[in-house]
C-alpha cells in the first residue's frame, strides 16, 4: 500500500464518533425506538462504540445489531466464487424501528443500498440513516449519509483505509494511492 497521508489518529477518529453520537440523538426524539446496526465489517466495531458513547451521553442503551451484505452486493460475482459470509445478527424486530446503519466509508453507495435492501428483507424499518467515518464522494448512486465523521474528496486513483483496534490493533485513518482501479465500497 502506497500510503500517501494520515487523515485520521486515534484522537480524530474518537472525536468525530463523539460527535456522531450527539448528532444521533438530537436528530432522533424517542431514543428507546432507534437500532444502531454495523455493516460487517469495520462498520461493527465502529457502530459498538456508538452504542457506548450514547449510552454514557444519553443514559439509554441503544439496540445493536450487525449486518453481512455480501449475498446483496450487486458484484458479488465479480469478487469471489466463493465468498465469505460474515455474520447477520439482528436481535430485534426492525419494523417500526428508526435504523442508523454504521460503515467506515461511504463510496459509490452501493454497499449502503446493498444494506437497505438487506433491511427490508428483514421487515419494514420506519426510518433509515446512515453514519459513515468517512465520506470520500464519487457517488454511483442517490445516497447520503445522515451522519458524517470527515469529508475527504479523493480521485478514483485513491482509496481510504480505516484501521479500528477491534480488527487491526490500532485505530487510523489512512489515503493511499490505489494498487489498481478503485472498486466499490
Amino acid at each position: 500500500m502506497n500510503v500517501k497521508s494520515h487523515l485520521m489518529d486515534e484522537v480524530a477518529m474518537e472525536r468525530a464518533l463523539t460527535r456522531i453520537a450527539h448528532e444521533i440523538p438530537e436528530k432522533n426524539r424517542e431514543l428507546s425506538n432507534i437500532a444502531l446496526v454495523g455493516i460487517q465489517r469495520r462498520g461493527v466495531p465502529l457502530a459498538q462504540r456508538l452504542q457506548d458513547k450514547i449510552k454514557q451521553y444519553e443514559g439509554e442503551s441503544l439496540a445493536f445489531g450487525i449486518l453481512d451484505i455480501t449475498f446483496y452486493r450487486d458484484d458479488l460475482s465479480l469478487l469471489s466464487s466463493h465468498p465469505i459470509v460474515k455474520e447477520t445478527n439482528l436481535p430485534f424486530d426492525v419494523n417500526g424501528k428508526t435504523i442508523v446503519l454504521v460503515d467506515d466509508v461511504l463510496y459509490t453507495g452501493r454497499t449502503a443500498r446493498a444494506a437497505i435492501e438487506a433491511l427490508f428483507d428483514m421487515g419494514r424499518p420506519d426510518k433509515i440513516q446512515l453514519a459513515v467515518l468517512i465520506d470520500r464522494g464519487h457517488r454511483e448512486l442517490p445516497i447520503k449519509p445522515d451522519f458524517i465523521g470527515k469529508n475527504v474528496p479523493t480521485s478514483r486513483r485513491e482509496t481510504i483505509h480505516v484501521e479500528v483496534k477491534e480488527i487491526d490493533g490500532q485505530d487510523r485513518v489512512l489515503l493511499a494511492e490505489a494498487e489498481h482501479e478503485a472498486s466499490a465500497e
